[in-house]
């Protein structure tokens, strides 16, 4: 069975937290980089 240590516990805890972060930032990253494009769009329109 799987080790119940509070050890352990704190270390899975940790990776799920740290994948989680990790989905977020690549989230933003193409958030941020579609709002870039957009904006570039934008202001080559203005031109």
């Amino acid at each position: 069975m799987g080790d119940r240590s509070p050890k352990s516990v704190q270390k899975q805890a940790s990776q799920k937290q740290s994948k989680s972060n990790d989905s977020n930032s690549k989230k933003q990253q193409l958030i941020s980089a579609q709002q870039a494009t957009k904006a570039k769009l934008a202001a080559s329109k203005k031109k």
